[in-house]
């Protein structure tokens, strides 16, 4: 759920569970210094970062499943390189769980110490004054439309939105938005539930108004789109998903690129083999969000946490996931970049951009009065 329904928090059918327990605040509160530390100079370096971090000797993180963008592996990586025990908590929780779990727990031992957010809750969360401005070593080299200002948050990874396809099901595997209308794909196409409830399905109206002249201002061609599909007979009103391609119920799947090349993992170890594309004609991404929590309990292993992610090791590991790290023009530029991981990646047509807050409100109101009508 966490992922499929409001991990990207773009404001659809949020369910907000407030999470609470009777855990007890801290008998000794958090070192005031860490939790002011807005970089690792304020430590003293890195050393010393390090140094208060292991004395801390624990992060609280939440809703990070393991098999989500290889963060399991990133969890593991962070624990043998600095022996700092991360308790992980709610891994199937959304975007608005990990905000609530700051607001119900602010000064207990228990609170989450980061989170990985939404941009609409990285937005939520900075506006109520939840994180803690922090920019870690590489700060410069991410770039200036993905991080917030004074270092509230961050993007930290993503993806574009991508086509998978199972081979032995489909003769010739779409490769755009326009392909889908054909009539070689009758009863085919799946996309990820209903898009004025599903982010993943929203995203995807939003990639197929990108390929029909739409904009950010105009998601209404990609409901069309949609329409048109249908109308085809084409769409398959069904949640689509790992299981509904393995079935046969939808072999061709719209979903992120790092989703579908997961997929193609498990898949091919049931004898399918399943192919990821970014269409053509549109290149629609989305990315996740860092940010530290203002009342942290482990201020300065949140901060080690960061520097962590955002080193070329972390980012590499995310690469290794399938995941897009928000440095990797970067790490390309200056050769850091995991080759392996890099050439796994689909190839991408154009250049990502992403829409505003205002933008992803208004078309969401577009798509929850539009899309019963055109698709049902």
């Amino acid at each position: 759920m966490k992922r499929a329904i409001t991990r990207l928090g773009i404001g659809i059918a949020v369910l907000a569970v407030t999470v609470t327990g009777c855990s007890s605040s801290s008998t000794k509160g958090p070192d005031a210094k860490s939790a002011k530390a807005t970089s690792a100079a304020d430590f003293g370096g890195m050393d010393k970062l390090v140094a208060a971090a292991k004395k801390e000797g624990n992060l609280h993180v939440i809703a990070l499943p393991r098999d989500w963008a290889n963060y399991g592996a990133i969890i593991d990586a962070f624990t043998k390189k600095y022996g700092i025990k991360i308790e992980s908590e709610n891994p199937d929780g959304s975007s608005q769980d990990e905000i609530n779990a700051i607001t119900s727990r602010k000064g207990q031992t228990r609170a989450p110490d980061v989170v990985d957010v939404g941009l609409a809750f990285a937005n939520q969360g900075s506006q109520q004054g939840l994180f803690a401005p922090y920019k870690a070593a590489t700060w410069s080299t991410i770039p200036d439309a993905q991080k917030e200002a004074s270092g509230a948050y961050y993007n930290d990874y993503g993806g574009f939105m991508s086509i998978g396809c199972t081979t032995k099901k489909v003769k010739v595997c779409p490769t755009s938005f326009a392909d889908l209308v054909k009539p070689e794909y009758k009863k085919m196409v799946g996309i990820r539930g209903n898009p004025g409830a599903s982010n993943t399905a929203f995203s995807t109206v939003f990639a197929a108004a990108e390929a029909n002249k739409g904009s950010f201002d105009n998601i209404q061609p990609g409901i069309d789109f949609f329409g048109k599909v249908k109308k085809a007979g084409n769409y398959v009103p069904v949640e689509a998903k790992e299981s509904t391609v393995e079935s046969g119920e939808t072999p061709i799947l719209i979903d992120w690129d790092y989703k579908n090349l997961g997929y193609a993992d498990t898949l091919k170890t049931k004898g399918i083999d399943f192919t990821t594309a970014v269409p053509k004609d549109s290149s629609y991404a989305a990315f996740y969000d860092q940010a530290i929590n203002k009342w942290a309990p482990h201020p300065a292993a949140a901060r080690l946490w960061e520097e962590f992610l955002f080193s070329d090791e972390g980012q590499n590991l995310w690469l290794k996931g399938y995941a897009h790290p928000v440095r990797l023009d970067a790490m390309k530029q200056a050769g850091t970049a995991d080759q392996a991981g890099v050439a796994k990646l689909p190839p991408v047509a154009g250049t990502a951009t992403f829409p505003t807050q205002a933008q992803l409100d208004a078309a969401q109101k577009v798509v929850i009065a539009g899309w019963p009508k055109a698709v049902g």
